[in-house]
């Protein structure tokens, strides 16, 4: 209604085709797009009065017709209702937005905390980086003698058995710096091609103990990359 007051106040003011108007010639078809808004608002808010009446007397001619305000009212209930409607699937997302960002906030602190004590674990392993890195020499030895087809050679190195002294330590190296699965999945399948490996050499099958030598090895440089050891080792 004031609105509506001031664009009536305003026609009354005298036509001025000058570039010196008041009012920019932009806002005054703003204006008057705005009043004829305004008017064709109010004429289909009178339709839909009428239409609403008609449907309530032909279904209750003792009902009589409906007040604007009532009207009104009931229009403004459906709209709410309508955005009600519209926003809930927002409120169902919001909780399970927070509740994936919460288990990715637990996953980091579970990696950091794993990643964390392994360093402390690897720091405090003076002598275990020790076998390991004769691992790493006699692994080298032997794979340069199978290469050489040299079996006697790299029999002297690995011995007869997995007894042989440095595999134990090597092993108890293993054991103390593997803290998880994976890590262990990988030391089991080191400890298989070792025994294999040492059983194709003594038979002098050659291309066996190719095949094995490579399974050692890459099962050792698999564990040494799960573990973080594979930047602290020479040869590797």
């Amino acid at each position: 209604m004031a609105v509506t007051t001031f664009l009536s106040t305003t026609n009354t003011f005298p036509h001025h085709s000058s570039s010196n108007s008041l009012l920019p010639s932009s806002l005054t078809s703003s204006s008057s797009s705005l009043s004829f808004s305004l008017q064709k608002n109010n004429v289909m808010r009178q339709n839909l009065l009428v239409t609403f009446c008609k449907s309530e007397s032909s279904s209750s001619s003792s009902s009589p017709c409906v007040s604007k305000r009532s009207f009104a009212l009931s229009l403004s209930s459906a709209l709410l209702l309508s955005m009600a409607g519209k926003g809930e699937p927002h409120a169902e997302a919001a909780p399970l937005e927070a509740e994936d960002d919460l288990e990715l906030l637990e996953k980091v602190k579970k990696d950091r905390k794993k990643r964390l004590e392994r360093q402390g674990v690897i720091n405090s392993s003076t002598k275990e980086k020790g076998y390991l890195q004769d691992l790493v020499y006699k692994l080298s030895a032997v794979g340069q003698a199978i290469e050489s087809n040299d079996l006697n050679a790299a029999s002297s190195v690995l011995g007869t058995s997995t007894d042989t002294d440095w595999i134990k330590k090597a092993n108890s190296a293993f054991t103390k710096l593997s803290l998880g699965p994976e890590e262990t999945e990988e030391v089991d399948m080191f400890n298989t091609s070792i025994s294999e490996l040492i059983s194709s050499v003594a038979q002098k099958d050659v291309e066996s103990s190719k095949i094995a030598f490579v399974s050692s090895a890459s099962a050792f440089e698999k564990w040494t990359a799960l573990t973080g050891l594979d930047g602290l080792l020479k040869g590797l």
